[in-house]
């Protein structure tokens, strides 16, 4: 076998069983071999990853420039191709940079408008619908037992329901309050509260349709809080009136009036009691009161508590509640404010009242007694009992007595009297207007010495429809 015809078999391989005519790099060929051997020997081949030959030990001695390491043309063209790598790496970062550019300014000037697309599909679909046809009809018919709406018995009282407002100068400028008010006939007779009128004052009454007229005092009566006033005109809307002795616990019932300037306005409930007693917090005098838990506010005074059958039972009044009764609603009953608004309007005062000419608080509960101890500015006495006297008319025949402010009336004809009810009572079924009265006085001072002494007056005709 020739040199040339010999194969060669990497080092890394297994070297074949049959013998081998290589000789042991030990073993020193002929000089004429060793030359022939040194010319057929085989350079390595260097790629242009190599710059070390590796597993060819016979070249170990060889110097370095001897290497066949990668030519100026192969590192020329390895910096070319960098060179254009970089280049190519710089457009794409510009063309990158000037996308999102534009992208971030496309969202900008169609931000609005994407905006706009998600909240129209976020929008909720609302589906409107009429009333039926024959709904407002409906309204007006009643149930088996002749009982309306509540939307018919409104829009059947409303207009017989006015707002008054009460002025201090006959020019209406300077405005004192406002209130309601029920009109009784077609030729403008129209009954409120007396705590609503205004003594001396004028008075205007806005009707539901918003025309306004002036109106007249026909007459007040601050004891029972009733009044009745005359617009003129015969275009009214009367009320329709009911029976209160019928009213029953549980029953429906709307409160329509005026509270707070708000004209017109409808609450509704039931009535919680009947025939309540309840006095008036600024004269005492006790009224018998349908009890509601619809609302009745300031400005409600003087407008309608009304059955669902659309008849007026109760005259709503602010005025007729108490400390402890905070929160309730009272009308005074329809059957006992008609005797005092057909006397008022024939009249204009109820006859066979007395009056004393006195302002009052009695002992009948702690917070009066309170109220007593925070005018005197001490206690009373634990064992004391009598009405206190807070004010006494000029006009009156008991201001001509020894009594004065401050002091308190403790009996009327030798019984005791420390309530408003055992005052008024006594007198009431023992005297008249013209006769005089006889009855016993006391004065405590702040060291808790009560002196007592008696007066003696007469009753006066009550007119003015004053307490």
């Amino acid at each position: 076998m020739n040199d040339t015809d010999r194969e060669y078999i990497p080092l890394h391989e297994k070297l074949p069983d049959e013998p081998s005519e290589y000789v042991p790099r030990h073993e020193k060929l002929p000089e004429s071999a060793q030359e022939s051997h040194e010319s057929e020997v085989q350079k390595p081949v260097y790629d242009d990853f190599m710059y070390e030959p590796i597993g060819f030990e016979e070249l170990d001695d060889k110097k370095p420039e001897a290497f066949d390491f990668p030519s100026a043309e192969k590192e020329k063209k390895r910096s070319s191709g960098t060179a254009a790598a970089i280049t190519l790496f710089a457009v794409l970062l510009i063309a990158s940079a000037a996308a999102s550019v534009y992208g971030i300014y496309n969202d900008i000037a169609h931000s609005s408008k994407a905006v706009q697309e998600i909240v129209n599909s976020r929008r909720a679909v609302i589906y409107l619908n009429s009333k039926p046809e024959n709904a407002k009809a409906a309204e007006y018919d009643t149930d088996e037992y002749g009982r309306y709406s509540s939307e018919a018995v409104a829009s059947m009282v409303k207009p017989s329901i006015v707002e008054i407002f009460a002025y201090g100068d006959a020019m209406r400028s300077q405005l004192i309050g406002t209130g309601s008010g029920v009109v009784l006939s077609k030729d403008g007779y129209i009954v409120t509260n007396a705590h609503v009128l205004q003594e001396g004052g004028f008075h205007s009454v806005s009707t539901d349709d918003g025309d306004v007229f002036d109106a007249k005092v026909i007459g007040r009566d601050v004891k029972t809080d009733i009044a009745v006033l005359k617009v003129d005109g015969q275009t009214f809307v009367p009320a329709v009136f009911g029976n209160s002795d019928e009213a029953t616990v549980g029953e429906r019932v709307m409160a329509i009036g005026n509270p707070a300037g708000l004209s017109g306005t409808v609450t509704d409930g039931i009535i919680s009691a009947v025939e309540r007693k309840i006095k008036g917090d600024s004269t005492g005098f006790e009224m018998t009161c349908i009890q509601t838990n619809a609302q009745i506010s300031p400005g409600n005074s003087g407008g309608a508590l009304v059955n669902m059958y659309g008849q007026v039972i109760g005259i709503t009044s602010s005025k007729y509640v108490s400390s402890s009764l905070e929160g309730l609603g009272f009308a005074i009953t329809i059957n006992e404010a008609q005797p005092i608004i057909d006397e008022l309007i024939s009249k204009g005062y109820i006859s066979g009242r007395f009056r004393i000419g006195i302002m009052l608080i009695d002992m009948s509960s702690p917070d009066r007694i309170a109220a007593i101890e925070e005018e005197l500015g001490f206690p009373l006495p634990d064992d004391f009992a009598g009405i206190y006297i807070s004010e006494i008319q000029d006009d009156s025949d008991i201001k001509n007595t020894e009594l004065k402010p401050g002091d308190f009336i403790t009996a009327v004809k030798g019984k005791s009297v420390s309530t408003y009810s055992d005052f008024y009572d006594t007198i009431s079924s023992n005297y008249a207007a013209g006769d005089y009265v006889e009855a016993t006085a006391a004065h405590v001072d702040k060291n808790g010495k009560v002196n007592y002494y008696n007066i003696r007056f007469k009753l006066m005709e009550d007119t003015s429809g004053k307490y």
